[in-house]
């Protein structure tokens, strides 16, 4: 009975000329609308050959003079008015809904919408909610709708969030990122094929860093893996190398304890765990209960054996020259290992991955060692007597010296003695081991005052920072001016994210640290990880009571922002507040500075660059350029005190890292 159908606007008589089709949809109905021969029509917009869009197909003439619609695909015919087949093809014709004009307005007749089946994409992203995911990055498509919808269900609910993407690498990335900030996986959703490879980038950086991230790819329909089909590839195999777990969900899957061992892989192995979903497998229905991680997690308490603290404190007592060394593994045990520093009155040394996690004017502090780091650093580093390091990988980068007695104390066994033997390794968590020596460190009675060594070496170096500025010639601003600028303006709880370059290396040097906490592309060094990264510190702002209100800033150079620069666009839609800093100086400066080390010949570094601000500016973010040191610090403050994007673009030396 149509006075028992939902009448929906589709739209308007003057939208559709004599003798064309076109799609509308009404609710979520998919409709082909006909006007042939002075009457409209309405009926299913697929093609039951393969799904094809009949409203994108046109009326053609047959050579027996009749008019059908012809599928664009793969032209299969049907009545404009009926629905009706020629004959030949494998189904009876189209279904077809009754039509109302009204005015010039278009109404199709749809039965009431039945109450929503649940599905097996309900299930699980159910599941993953109540395993404490927040947040998901990514892009939708034509093979994970069905998961996308269940994913949109969840975020209508209030339960997760979602950020649309413009690349799936930055998705990969942003997740990496806020793994690495909280300890907790966000997702990234892709489609098949290009989607989901898209994604091996970013999701590399988290797995070398250990961060826990959640990939959900869409996959081809089951009856078609294997042969080739469109964006048929096998992503098992693709993603076997970067996953700790990956595994298809097939209709006969225990589909929440996939869910759960995805995400209990995530956060327990602080890995990547992959779910690879068919698009026909995404609607099958589902009443079966949704996991719970309630008796699946078992508390972390890895303490040091009485025999280790022993020997730790042996070496702890009798050393006059102590140091610690402390890395990005460190970074939720920082009270502890402070209390510690202050107690054995020892210079505490960060990886560049640790940078920031002891504020660089906190008296114990002696900034970065390696590349990236100080003359302070190295300088501790060579006049040791113990190196006491907490949640360090060792990289060479860092250059922690393999001569020097070595405790090494780390939550996970793989990573003691990883590159080298060391006199003590001991597993423990970080917190656990500093905990239980600290009451009992007692320093020599001619243990030497290396607090007020400290000190020194920082007026040393900061005289040195300030007189670089003496090199600062007209083809740029000095790295210095811009970090020594960002030192006094960056807010103490800022999280700033940054990416691989030049830039890198001048941060490390120059930024001093007031508490700010630190993200970087570390074991991957990839190029393009700073805006993605800081979307993905700004979800987590935004997820976390602990996190909430802290200013989110990136950190680039041309070449590594014009990877991603499309995604100022989503921080303007989502509005994200994030203040990137660019360091624009028209080439690829860490690879001509290699070329140059290397003597080799300077070859296709230099970049054709737009006005980044402009660029700001037109996605509808806050832009800026700075031309002169005078103004760096004045544009900085400006850009960090508006709510949402904004962009200063500093014009730079590629030679004054």
């Amino acid at each position: 009975m149509t006075d028992q159908l939902d009448w929906i606007s589709v739209g308007h008589t003057t939208d559709l000329p004599e003798g064309r089709v076109k799609t509308v949809t009404a609710r979520t109905t998919s409709i082909c609308l006909s006007h042939f021969d002075g009457q409209w029509a309405a009926m299913n917009n697929h093609c039951p050959h393969q799904r094809g869009p009949l409203g994108e197909g046109s009326i053609e003439r047959g050579v027996d003079g009749k008019c059908w619609i012809r599928c664009p695909w793969h032209g299969w015919d049907f009545d404009p008015l009926t629905g009706k087949p020629p004959g030949g093809h494998e189904d009876s014709g189209q279904d077809t809904y009754p039509v109302r004009i009204e005015g010039d307005e278009i109404f199709v007749g749809l039965e009431p919408e039945p109450p929503h089946e649940r599905t097996v994409s309900d299930q699980m992203a159910e599941s993953m909610v109540n395993w404490g995911l927040r947040h998901v990055f990514g892009m939708v498509g034509h093979s994970n709708l069905g998961l996308a919808d269940a994913i949109r269900m969840r975020v209508e609910a209030g339960e997760l969030k979602y950020v649309g993407i413009r690349h799936e690498g930055a998705a990969a990335f942003a997740a990496s990122a806020y793994g690495k900030l909280t300890g907790h996986p966000a997702a990234c959703l892709t489609i098949a094929g290009p989607g989901a490879t898209n994604l091996l980038t970013g999701l590399w950086d988290a797995k070398v860093d250990r961060a826990p991230v959640l990939a959900l790819t869409g996959q081809v329909q089951t009856q078609v893996f294997g042969p080739g089909a469109f964006q048929d590839i096998d992503l098992a195999s693709a993603f076997d190398a970067v996953t700790q777990f990956s595994q298809t969900v097939l209709s006969t899957s225990k589909h929440s304890e996939l869910v759960s061992l995805a995400m209990k892989n995530a956060v327990v192995q602080q890995d990547v765990a992959h779910l690879i979903f068919p698009d026909d497998m995404q609607t099958n229905p589902s009443d079966a209960p949704a996991s719970q991680p309630d008796g699946r997690m078992g508390r972390v308490a890895i303490k040091p054996t009485d025999e280790d603290l022993a020997d730790a404190l042996t070496m702890l007592n009798t050393a006059k020259r102590p140091i610690l060394v402390i890395g990005h593994g460190a970074w939720d045990h920082m009270d502890a290992i402070t209390a510690l520093a202050e107690t054995l009155g020892a210079p505490v040394l960060t990886t560049f991955k640790g940078k920031g996690l002891l504020p660089d004017d906190h008296p114990n502090a002696a900034g970065v060692l390696g590349r990236s780091g100080t003359p302070i650093a190295s300088w501790f580093m060579n006049e040791a007597d113990l190196i006491l390091t907490l949640g360090t990988s060792f990289s060479n980068h860092t250059g922690i010296e393999p001569s020097k007695p070595i405790i090494q104390v780390d939550f996970e066994r793989m990573q003691l003695g990883k590159f080298h033997p060391v006199d003590l390794p001991i597993w423990s968590e970080i917190g656990a081991f500093c905990h239980a020596v600290t009451p009992h460190v007692a320093r020599p009675t001619d243990a030497a005052d290396q607090i007020s060594e400290l000190a020194d070496r920082w007026d040393i170096w900061r005289n040195e920072k300030r007189s670089r500025m003496e090199e600062e010639t007209a083809k740029g601003i000095h790295a210095f001016a811009i970090f020594d600028a960002l030192s006094r303006v960056a807010p103490a709880d800022a999280i700033i994210a940054v990416d691989v370059g030049n830039n890198t290396y001048s941060f490390g040097r120059y930024f001093e640290t007031k508490g700010q906490r630190v993200l970087m592309s570390g074991y991957l060094g990839s190029i393009g990880f700073g805006f993605p990264a800081a979307m993905g510190a700004w979800a987590a702002t935004q997820d976390f009571d602990w996190l909430k209100g802290r200013k989110v800033i990136s950190i680039s150079g041309d070449g590594g922002f014009g990877q991603y620069a499309m995604e100022l666009t989503t921080a303007v839609k989502y509005g994200m507040d994030i203040t990137h800093v660019l360091l624009h100086n028209g080439e690829l400066g860490k690879i001509t500075k290699e070329q140059k080390s290397g003597e080799w010949p300077v070859w296709e570094t230099g970049l054709h660059n737009p006005s980044f601000a402009a660029f700001a500016k037109i996605c509808g973010a806050h832009g800026e350029k700075v031309v002169s040191s005078e103004k760096v610090e004045a544009a900085l403050q400006k850009a960090l005190d508006i709510d949402g994007p904004a962009l200063v673009e500093i014009m730079t030396d590629a030679e004054l890292v």
